[in-house]
């Protein structure tokens, strides 16, 4: 019997608590990238908050698991992390922290898209087909509908950096999918992410060499990023976000989590001084629409 609940005071007040810190890393990053390249950032990252996770995971005596053939798609997993995290960290080279918070977030749509004929339970409503079809349409606002001020950044760049985004949401997607469909979805959460921050490591850093964005600047706002990504985003809070999976119904919690992209556009125009351009607030508000009504409806 599942044994999860609804959201009360305390995981309402982690999620919103999550949201901030998941709407303010892009924002962190962007604000670095003069001293760290946001790719080198997430090199480092990763493999900081994966020593840290299999610090927690030797403390706890967790075994790797490797007989049950759970290392498979734990590879799968953790090259589709790479690789998404290669498109954010691409991404942010060229378009702003607003416009990858809002894109990257549309990851729930491939996920209900690619559940809907693997599984049953995952079949897709009307009322979530018109949600695909309200978030797809405001991913077409927020392309075809650009008028950049002058003295604004390049507009092939910013959309080349848009569309860096949407694959980078489209391979979380992926990871989430696998991970669903395969023996991960009964493995413990440290081992799931130890995977990913593992392989995303052992990935983004050759990567970030081949493109040559290795330089580091020590300033006090690299190291700030670093520890702020290592220790608070990709230990701390994917810790708490399992913790929540685990107590707590998900279909509640992934909607609560749609607030993410509100502060990372409201942290992106206030600290970063970001514009916001009609056609992408109106394209934005229509995905936002649309991803919650495809996951507000599903089960839990």
């Amino acid at each position: 019997m599942d044994s999860r609940k609804a959201l009360d005071g305390r995981a309402a007040g982690i999620m919103l608590v999550l949201c901030v810190i998941w709407g303010l890393q892009q924002v962190v990053l962007k604000a670095a990238a003069a001293d760290i390249s946001p790719l080198m950032q997430i090199a480092l990252r990763s493999g900081i908050a994966a020593l840290l996770v299999g610090t927690l995971m030797l403390w706890r005596k967790e075994s790797p698991a490797l007989g049950d053939g759970s290392w498979r798609p734990g590879l799968l997993v953790g090259a589709l992390f790479g690789l998404e995290f290669l498109f954010v960290g691409e991404g942010l080279r060229f378009t702003s922290a607003s416009h990858m918070v809002v894109f990257l977030y549309t990851a729930p749509i491939f996920v209900a898209l690619g559940l809907h004929s693997r599984l049953p339970a995952e079949r897709l409503s009307r009322l979530q087909w018109l949600g695909i079809a309200f978030a797809f349409a405001g991913i077409v606002v927020t392309f075809a509908g650009r008028n950049s001020p002058p003295g604004a950044a390049d507009p092939a760049n910013i959309l080349w950096g848009d569309a860096l985004a949407l694959l980078a949401g489209i391979f979380w997607g992926a990871t989430t999918i696998v991970v669903r469909l395969s023996r991960l979805s009964r493995a413990p959460a440290t081992q799931t992410l130890f995977y990913q921050l593992a392989a995303g490591f052992v990935l983004l850093l050759p990567a970030a060499i081949l493109l040559g964005q290795t330089s580091i600047e020590l300033t006090t706002l690299s190291i700030g990023s670093l520890l702020f990504q290592s220790v608070i985003v990709s230990f701390a809070s994917y810790l708490g976000w399992f913790w929540l999976l685990r107590r707590y119904l998900a279909s509640r919690l992934g909607v609560f989590s749609f607030m993410t992209p509100l502060f990372g556009l409201g942290f992106g125009v206030w600290l970063l001084d970001e514009p916001l351009e009609a056609s992408f607030l109106f394209g934005a508000i229509f995905v936002l629409i649309g991803v919650v009504m495809v996951s507000g409806s599903r089960r839990a």
